[in-house]
């Protein structure tokens, strides 16, 4: 496979197009795809599609492929597992695989407490395992949830949800007795009193004890759901006192704090979970994404204490699968030796490259992240910071047109989320033609 992006037809080439008539024809309407890329193959940071083409991704699956594509060591370990045993379902009989993964993840997640875990295929069903678990322990029915969040799109993991309307549109009413309150954002105020962002979170913790005054009553509220670093609402980080204030707050009312590290987790960040930034330890963490490499695998760690559910309370056939649990233990494997290090110092030097795009970009108004969890914030004004989709949904296309794979999030920001196996060389790459991509759509822009 080609080491650098390489189009050789027009896009969608010839190949792809016979493939999009057959998926407009068969697969549901209601996926979003934001370029025709028509994957044949992967390798490493690089995808072919249909025709030949081939793409550096930086969107790694969506955080999926942490390793790479196709990394051989992992390729290896599900080989090996599935020459051995596939299927036997964890649910009602036992393998080594499902115990040592369970092991090893009690051993790596913050706080220094016993953990017990709970096995799924999804994050969305991590997230519907810790809601019914906050709520079988606690014996509490409400949620409080952040706006801009992304937690899932089953009926329990929707009612967090906070995103998009799409994504919630059609399908109410959803599950009672969840309130969504501002997520701190550094770069724009969340409750717009102006276009300055949040220095601290004191605006967005107050709004929860209003709550608490209010319409969720603090001793009838299971447990706080939230991202340490806000993912599909655009890619924020929070100020550093945000998850220690939060602790504090559920500490004090009995409630339970989830994190959901389905996305910024997984050494994405520069270290394994995202909350180890703040120092401060879940009840219950939620991962899934990059975990297997590829592989279908969520995952619900919580406190052991909370565990005093008993059999048949929760369950899934296909949870803790014997080969993505070896993909996991693989994938963990190599995080732990070389990739996780390697996201930090990448990202480092991503951010670094980025840092003046404010200055020499007009449209460029903010750029933000932590390891390889980075937005670029594209804008109407730097002044008003008024978002500018029409110019990141341009400049993603044009990207892709120049065989480099890149995202949305929030109402206009470009993602960048490469596999953790990145390279100095990759980057130059991307950041070229991404820059590229904004020069022209500023210039054409300003012809409009």
């Amino acid at each position: 496979m080609e080491k650098r992006p390489h189009i050789k037809t027009r896009l969608p080439g010839p190949e792809a197009e016979k493939f999009l008539a057959l998926d407009h024809q068969f697969v549901s309407p209601s996926y979003l795809r934001d370029y025709p890329l028509v994957v044949r193959r992967g390798e490493g940071m690089f995808v072919e599609d249909v025709d030949g083409n081939t793409f550096l991704d930086f969107n790694a699956g969506i955080a999926v492929v942490s390793t790479g594509h196709c990394h051989p060591d992992v390729v290896r370990a599900i080989q090996r597992q599935a020459a051995t045993l596939i299927h036997m379902s964890g649910t009602d009989f036992y393998y080594p695989l499902m115990a040592e993964l369970a092991a090893k993840l009690s051993a790596i997640t913050p706080g220094k407490f016993p953990k017990r875990v709970y096995f799924g295929n999804s994050g969305t069903e991590g997230i519907e395992a810790a809601m019914k678990l906050a709520r079988y322990h606690t014996k509490r029915h409400r949620f409080i949830a952040f706006l801009g969040c992304f937690h899932g799109r089953t009926f329990g993991a929707l009612s967090l949800t906070a995103s998009k309307p799409a994504q919630r549109r059609g399908f109410g009413p959803l599950l009672s007795g969840v309130s969504h309150v501002p997520y701190p954002n550094p770069y724009r105020c969340p409750i717009g009193r102006e276009a300055q962002g949040c220095a601290e979170d004191c605006a967005c913790t107050s709004f929860i004890e209003r709550l608490f005054q209010t319409t969720a009553p603090a001793e009838e509220v299971a447990a706080i759901v939230v991202e340490p670093i806000q993912g599909e609402g655009g890619y924020l980080v929070p100020p550093p006192s945000f998850l220690p204030r939060l602790r504090e707050l559920a500490d004090r009312h009995g409630i339970l704090l989830i994190f959901d590290e389905v996305q910024c987790g997984m050494g994405r960040t520069g270290k394994m979970w995202a909350s180890e930034h703040s120092g401060v330890a879940p009840d219950i963490l939620v991962t899934a994404k990059g975990i297997a490499s590829g592989l279908p695998l969520g995952l619900m760690v919580a406190r052991a204490d909370l565990m005093d559910w008993g059999p048949g309370a929760h369950a899934s056939t296909f949870g803790g699968n014997p080969v993505a649990c070896a993909a996991a233990l693989e994938t963990l494997k190599l995080l732990e030796e070389r990739y996780i290090a390697n996201a930090a110092r990448m990202g480092d030097y991503i951010l670094g490259r980025l840092a003046d795009w404010p200055r020499k970009h007009a449209i460029v108004g903010d750029v933000r992240g932590k390891g390889l969890m980075i937005g670029i914030e594209l804008v109407k004004s730097q002044k008003t910071r008024e978002p500018h989709p029409d110019a990141r949904a341009r400049v993603i296309r044009r990207a892709f047109e120049q065989g480099v794979l890149v995202l949305g999030c929030g109402e206009s920001t470009v993602r960048m989320m490469p596999p953790l196996v990145v390279e100095q060389e990759h980057a130059d790459i991307a950041l070229e033609v991404l820059e590229r991509c904004i020069t022209e759509t500023e210039g054409a822009g300003s012809r409009e």
